[in-house]
């Protein structure tokens, strides 16, 4: 008599052989079905017809493998196949296909079937022709796209040969709320950033010092006002979460109106500190970033975020003391507002001295967004790129903000001192998920605008505007 333990044991061994077979005859990827439709509404638009991009086209197998891509599709070599390889590179990435203007990187799922297609024998069934297809609805969440990017380009491109000559301070009226801001022409050149070993309050992320080059640039006289900023932060457009108008109509709409704006706040986000004159606070760097596409297309000047070493070359202006007025934190009160002399609060923009170039407010009142992802080790990283040296954003936090704020100590206020951004910044946002738009918790942080001389590529452009959009 055969026992019940037995029994249970064959029937287990038996259905562990059913499932090992099972396993061993799974189905792989379907081209048609799984493949294709990647290509089709992420490649083949670029890669196709008599000039492709890169002299690569992905229409046919044949025309695959014919190209300068020799290495396009390697069967069962995920790793050595560039139109795999290239889909896994970084987010700020040149090589990075689809770039992250076209809609990149590609959702993991994706790519994780490219790799498991190629690994496979990369089948692709003889005579299937690919054409591209757009994407699914809902795949841009905002009208705010590359082609929107490219139109002010354009406008800025004409606009900036139009104005050729030698870069001059200027002030210029906002035309939609005909509000007046002042930049400040920097003659660029190169300087030693950071602080020296022995400077008193130093901190471990200022160093060591590298000599740095920038390209001239203008930089705003003055942190960005709420008198600036509330207009593009208050309307009276119904707005998805993301900003675009819900609205918003390419026949009708100007390229102004097609720009994100933020989400209604759901607190006074002066906090009764002031409005007028003072400076504006609270807001993410994504907020800033879409102020500046804002501004850049009513103007036709391009405008964006200063990186750090931008921002520390025109906080200098020139000195390389703690501070731009020298080593003594006593002065400080006649440059700067911070703990000792704010009344816990910030002040109006352009009450204290100047630094040398003309720059208020670089020491305290707010501390302000530059482009940059915030590195402990960013000299580190600079050592051997000290050529207008950029920490492109991969993650949304940190990021970097200078110069210090009204509530901070003399340290925090030198010319060399740096922070990096907090989710902590958002802990009363009762939002879920938290908004992009507003950072409740830092009513210490502001940002003032930055114009380089040389305009960049339309890719350039959407990356400074967008690096934090698709990372919320």
């Amino acid at each position: 008599m055969i026992s019940y333990f037995k029994i249970s044991i064959q029937l287990f061994s038996y259905f562990s052989i059913a499932c090992i077979g099972v396993s061993a005859t799974a189905a792989k990827v379907d081209f048609r079905k799984e493949i294709a439709p990647i290509l089709e509404t992420n490649c083949v638009s670029c890669h196709s017809g008599e000039s492709p991009e890169g002299d690569f086209n992905l229409t046919t197998k044949a025309l695959a493998n014919e190209t300068s891509y020799d290495s396009a599709i390697v069967a069962e070599s995920p790793a050595e196949s560039s139109i795999y390889s290239l889909t896994i590179l970084d987010r700020t990435d040149d090589q990075l296909m689809p770039p992250l203007h076209a809609g990149g990187p590609l959702p993991k799922a994706s790519t994780e079937l490219l790799r498991q297609w190629i690994a496979e024998g990369a089948d692709w069934p003889e005579g299937m022709t690919l054409t591209a297809k757009p994407k699914p609805a809902g795949s841009f969440v905002s009208a705010d796209d590359f082609d929107l990017v490219k139109k002010i380009h354009a406008k800025i491109v004409a606009q900036a040969k139009a104005e050729a000559g030698k870069p001059q301070d200027y002030a210029k009226v906002i035309p939609l709320t005909e509000i007046e801001f002042h930049m400040v022409a920097t003659p660029g050149g190169e300087f030693l950033m950071g602080s020296p070993a022995g400077e008193e309050l130093r901190h471990a992320d200022e160093g060591p010092q590298t000599k740095v080059k920038v390209d001239p640039f203008w930089i705003g006289k003055y942190e960005v006002t709420w008198d600036e900023y509330e207009p593009f932060m208050i309307t009276q457009i119904d707005r998805r979460k993301d900003g675009g108008r819900i609205d918003y109509d390419a026949q009708k709409h100007t390229i102004t109106d097609a720009i994100s704006q933020p989400t209604p706040p759901y607190t006074e986000m002066s906090f009764g500190m002031g409005q007028h004159g003072y400076p504006a606070i609270s807001m993410t760097q994504h907020a800033a970033n879409k102020y500046c596409q804002w501004l850049s297309a009513q103007t036709g000047h391009f405008y964006r975020l200063p990186t750090e070493a931008e921002w520390e070359f025109a906080c200098r202006a020139g000195t390389s003391t703690a501070y731009s007025f020298g080593d003594d934190p006593d002065q400080l009160k006649q440059y700067g507002w911070f703990y000792d002399n704010a009344n816990e609060k910030y002040q109006k923009v352009g009450l204290k001295k100047p630094n040398p170039w003309g720059l208020h407010d670089m020491h305290g009142n707010v501390m302000e967004w530059t482009a940059d992802q915030y590195l402990p080790d960013y000299f580190e990283k600079i050592k051997d790129h000290a050529n207008n040296p950029y920490i492109k954003p991969v993650t949304l936090y940190p990021r970097t903000a200078r110069g210090g704020g009204w509530d901070d100590d003399p340290d925090r206020l030198r010319s060399a001192a740096r922070r990096g951004s907090d989710p902590s910044w958002k802990q009363q946002d009762p939002q879920l998920p938290k908004s992009v738009w507003y950072h409740t918790n830092a009513t210490q942080l502001g940002f003032r605008i930055v114009r380089p001389v040389e305009v960049p590529s339309p890719e350039e452009m959407y990356f400074y505007w967008n690096s934090a959009r698709d990372v919320y």
